[in-house]
């Protein structure tokens, strides 16, 4: 049995995924696809920062999604890995929607523009620098 489970929140680093952008032209692509789709270059912000702009929820959420559809999308070109080997897709948060996406419920547009959405809605219900984000265990 094998299971996906996507990151959520938290996880974001500038230059996230930049081997894969200078590794394969597809990822580029899709890199590309997602500036066009949100209207502003995500690109540039993943792969060069500044941080403090990258841990904005609103450019968190469709970061992570993005990085996290090209390593799916690199598993499945380069290794077939999604050919039904996978039992199970699950995500922390908005790792959800990245799960959905590989399980092929949801297009990659779809989910992008639906975390895109989400991260606004979630970035304005809390002013910049007050409140937080924690996990209870």
């Amino acid at each position: 049995m094998i299971s996906l489970v996507f990151p959520g929140q938290g996880s974001q680093t500038v230059g996230m995924g930049s081997d894969f952008y200078n590794e394969f032209d597809y990822v580029k692509n899709l890199f590309k696809k997602a500036d066009e789709i949100l209207s502003f270059k995500i690109s540039d912000l993943i792969l060069n920062g500044p941080q403090e702009k990258l841990n904005q929820t609103s450019y968190t959420q469709p970061a992570i999604y993005l990085v996290g559809h090209a390593i799916c999308e690199i598993l499945n070109r380069e290794s077939n890995f999604f050919s039904n080997k996978i039992n199970y897709f699950a995500g922390h948060s908005l790792g959800e929607y990245t799960a959905l996406t590989s399980a092929k419920s949801l297009t990659f547009e779809q989910g992008l523009i639906l975390l895109k959405n989400r991260g606004e809605a979630m970035q304005s219900a809390v002013p910049l620098g007050e409140g937080g984000m924690l996990a209870v265990l």
